[in-house]
């Protein structure tokens, strides 16, 4: 398994101290939220990817993907009900995944709660197959770029739309695709009361990302969740790709967070 920190908590830092930072705190990697640096990955020149991409490179730490994809521009929905918004959506998760793959990053975390809750006059089924068809229509490039598009199940306190493990495995299997896999969240699990050691076993065949924090929204192992089952469960699915610490309470500084954050995982998982 390897650790990763997502960067808004660092607000106000260069990509460059965050990534060498996190390399000297312990990490392996670095999750990013492009709203710190534009408003639309278009945006960002070549150039600058490269330069980013380098930078992470020189730091010795990865780019381990992309998060909070669509909080800007705004305007975008995977399920809405005009395709001509569904359509530009589309579009945008290909400039998505060419920057994360630009970067050499290699999972785009789908959160975004306020982007696809279901949307009058919609039923939730007619909204299923309306995300579906927005994500049916990436994949393939997302194989190509060598990027895995990763369905995360968020709380009811957030969205409407794909809250427990089960759902979001089941759409999954609805899309159909190597490069369309599952995420999990612990704080979402523990809001919707699942047995997160089950869901991780259950999920073990298309889990792809994981993110670590606890049920006071802030580091893991800050809070009181029971992390034991949660390591031992992912070490015996032979769990190997990223756990990510991503907060929603940026107190009291990035450096308590992230390095909190990473003994914790480390002494935890070993």
């Amino acid at each position: 398994m390897k650790f990763s920190v997502c960067s808004e908590f660092f607000e106000g830092w260069k990509w460059e101290d965050v990534f060498s930072y996190a390399a000297k705190t312990g990490y392996d990697g670095v999750e990013l939220a492009h709203f710190t640096i534009c408003d639309s990955v278009e945006d960002v020149s070549q150039i600058e990817r490269t330069r980013l991409k380098d930078a992470a490179a020189r730091a010795g730490i990865e780019v381990a993907g992309i998060h909070w994809v669509l909080i800007s521009p705004k305007g975008l929905h995977v399920s809405h009900p005009d395709k001509a918004v569904r359509a530009k959506t589309a579009a945008y998760f290909h400039a998505l995944i060419d920057f994360c793959a630009d970067l050499g990053g290699r999972v785009i975390v789908i959160g975004s709660p306020k982007n696809r809750n279901v949307l009058d006059p919609l039923t939730p089924e007619q909204a299923w197959d309306f995300a579906r068809e927005t994500f049916a229509q990436c994949c393939d490039h997302a194989g190509e770029r060598d990027v895995m598009l990763c369905i995360e199940p968020l709380g009811s306190d957030q969205t409407d739309f794909i809250n427990r493990p089960d759902q979001g495995l089941s759409f999954v299997h609805a899309v159909d695709h190597p490069n369309f896999q599952l995420i999990l969240d612990v704080y979402s699990m523990n809001c919707e009361k699942v047995d997160m050691a089950q869901a991780i076993q259950d999920c073990a065949e298309h889990l792809a990302h994981f993110h670590a924090n606890d049920d006071n929204k802030s580091w893991p192992g800050s809070g009181s969740v029971d992390y034991a089952p949660v390591a031992q469960a992912l070490k015996q699915i032979e769990y190997r790709h990223y756990a990510s610490v991503e907060v929603f309470d940026f107190k009291p500084d990035p450096e308590t967070i992230a390095g909190s954050a990473i003994r914790f995982l480390r002494g935890t998982f070993g």
